[in-house]
């Protein structure tokens, strides 16, 4: 097929060796189309020039020739092979932009499940994943949003590339974060691709999914790595890593939303008549039971003196009646404490 390119290239290369004259712009043009179906035929380039200079060789006259001929001959030479290699070349970009929106378009469907099962798994073998095994989602993010063109998202994924070569794992962004799906019983590849991203997002923080069965398990510990972060940013949780496994208590307290708003107006609605509003009680108790119950260390974390928290809790005992200090109630006002932060009571009026 290589020769067929060549046979044309022959006949210009005679002609203008007896006439002297340039390539015409459809010439050219015809060249570079030349290039193009080579591209798409799946010939190299560097098999292709060779043709062409092997053409150069055969075609050159016998006779020796002036010094301008033969400058007219290499100039239709350079014309030919540069319009062949810019075809070459435009349908190789022409190929790459469509691999780029197949895979966009794959990726939309795998994380959102927008397709067929079946199709998504026979696409998935294309893109390095078999999704007959269950496999887990982790997800980055940083201070600005990335997408796969950008260099954080490249040099995690170089990163995971020298570590763990073909270990059938998919790198990509969505929404302005970095997204790694691997299988689910290779732990370590997700540990550290939250390790890098950490590193290249400058101290971001990274969410892991539990690992699911099957093409739509890619899209529920994808949703889990998500669901994450929002209760990282509703809770203040500020670990570089969140393992949605370690949160499921979580979804669980917020699945009745009327019950526990219910109980967060009930059990700390008396707050809100201290002076200054209940925010800063709030924090008061959210800062103790983050201490494990501690005096000294909440106090160490709101840089206030023990005897200022011991008084504010003292005043919380009062206006609700609930002792803080006391393990019997404890547990009511924490789950409390807790509904509050994931309904943004009292700042958003739950």
């Amino acid at each position: 097929m290589q020769h067929g390119y060549v046979e044309e290239y022959e006949g210009l290369l005679t002609d203008v060796a007896a006439s002297g004259r340039r390539l015409s712009r459809d010439e050219v043009e015809r060249r570079r189309e030349s290039g193009e179906r080579a591209a798409r035929e799946g010939l190299a380039l560097r098999e292709s020039i060779g043709h062409h200079l092997a053409a150069v060789r055969a075609a050159w006259p016998e006779q020796p020739l002036s010094r301008r001929t033969t400058l007219d001959l290499l100039t239709a030479v350079e014309q030919s092979v540069d319009a062949f290699c810019g075809g070459f070349e435009r349908a190789q970009r022409l190929a790459v932009r469509q691999e780029e929106a197949e895979r966009r378009e794959f990726v939309d469907d795998l994380l959102y499940g927008r397709s067929d099962i079946g199709r998504i798994a026979e696409r998935a073998e294309r893109f390095g994943l078999r999704l007959s095994q269950a496999h887990a989602v982790a997800v980055a993010r940083g201070p600005q949003a990335y997408s796969e063109a950008d260099p954080v998202p490249q040099r995690v994924e170089r990163a995971l590339i020298g570590r763990f070569g073909d270990r059938h794992i998919l790198l990509t962004t969505k929404g302005g974060r970095i997204v790694c799906v691997a299988p689910g019983d290779q732990a370590d590849v997700l540990t550290y691709f939250a390790k890098q991203a950490f590193a290249a997002t400058g101290g971001g923080q990274v969410a892991v999914g539990r690992p699911q069965p099957g093409p739509r398990g890619v899209v529920h510990s994808y949703e889990e790595a998500l669901g994450a972060l929002d209760l990282a940013d509703r809770l203040d949780l500020d670990a570089p890593v969140l393992h949605a496994a370690d949160l499921l208590v979580y979804p669980v307290l917020t699945r009745d939303r009327q019950a526990m708003e219910d109980l967060v107006h009930s059990v700390l609605g008396p707050l809100r008549s201290a002076r200054g509003g209940a925010e800063t009680l709030l924090d008061t108790l959210t800062a103790f039971f983050d201490a494990g119950c501690v005096t000294t260390q909440a106090a160490r974390h709101l840089n206030l003196s023990v005897r200022a928290v011991t008084y504010r809790l003292d005043r919380i005992h009062r206006l609700t009646g609930t002792d803080p200090s006391d393990p019997a109630s404890r547990y009511t006002l924490q789950t409390a404490v807790i509904g509050a932060r994931l309904l943004g009571w009292p700042g958003k009026g739950a």
